[in-house]
């Protein structure tokens, strides 16, 4: 029945509860199930919760210093222009900027609005999605971000499906849907590749370079020690915490950043504004 509504309801959660019914433990099945949902969401609402502080405050800045330039810096240029003096190059550049987004405020939504759709066609090319990927791990800071969550993504939900009697290729099947990374998805794939084979869980990972010693190492041993779905689970709360950490480190660092960055742009319109008034006396004595 669930199957029946595929909106509401993945294939992660329709196989756990198909293999819970056929084994006899749906009880157990839906436990773990539960469990599953709320330590996922918990890692969603942990990494939005810590994008809501610096998006805030890049969307506070943007209004300021869009006031700034629409209204502001208009009624200082018509001041300027009364005296007929020669403006220094900042105050004219931040008076030019200030008349484009006064009077073409148009064509800066038309260009975000076109370079948000060329985005979003060229990320139909798995070929450009690929090297996207590829490229956003290689980030300091938010590529490792990234392979934390994909890695604790990958434990959980593998764990899971392999704790609740799910077979584990289907496992790995599933698994990667719920991972978004290209390149994370291309090393489980050849994990599927290997397991059908008859061949290791860690030696592919190892091989992709992509997923870190420490947890190859730990799925090698659940593997010799057929002990892989528990071992999954302990690699998935490791690296629950590790990502909780990224973020708080990410944050960190970003936080400074953005005010400086905010605090350099509304210097330079201050001080643009208020430079000409130095000049304003030679311009006064030769009217």
């Amino acid at each position: 029945a669930l199957s029946k509504h595929p909106k509401q309801f993945d294939r992660l959660y329709v196989n756990m509860v198909r293999a819970g019914e056929v084994g006899g433990m749906l009880e157990v099945v839906l436990q773990r199930l539960a469990i599953f949902m709320e330590r996922r969401q918990a890692l969603k609402r942990r990494v939005r919760s810590a994008l809501v502080y610096p998006i805030a405050v890049i969307l506070i800045a943007t209004g300021i210093v869009g006031f700034l330039l629409a209204k502001v810096v208009p009624v200082f240029a018509e001041i300027f222009e009364e005296f007929e003096a020669d403006l220094p190059a900042p105050t004219q550049f931040l008076v030019t900027v200030g008349d484009f987004v006064l009077y073409k405020w148009w064509l800066i939504i038309s260009i975000v609005c076109w370079i948000i759709i060329v985005i979003k066609l060229m990320m139909q090319s798995k070929q450009v999605k690929h090297v996207f990927d590829r490229i956003i791990l290689r980030v300091p800071l938010v590529g490792d971000l990234i392979i934390k969550v994909s890695v604790a993504r990958f434990a959980r939900t593998l764990g899971t499906l392999i704790t609740s009697g799910v077979p584990i290729l289907q496992g790995l099947k599933i698994t990667r849907e719920t991972i978004s990374n290209e390149v994370v998805q291309n090393a489980v794939d050849n994990v599927y590749d290997s397991v059908q084979d008859g061949g290791t869980i860690a030696a592919p990972l190892d091989a992709s370079k992509v997923f870190p010693p420490m947890v190859v190492n730990m799925i090698d041993v659940g593997e010799e020690t057929g002990a892989l779905d528990s071992m999954l689970i302990k690699v998935a709360d490791i690296y629950d915490s590790e990502v909780e950490q990224a973020v708080e480190a990410m944050l960190s660092l970003l936080e400074p950043a953005i005010i400086l960055i905010l605090g350099g742009i509304i210097g330079f319109i201050v001080i643009s504004l208020y430079l000409p008034i130095f000049t304003l006396g030679d311009a006064i004595s030769g009217t």
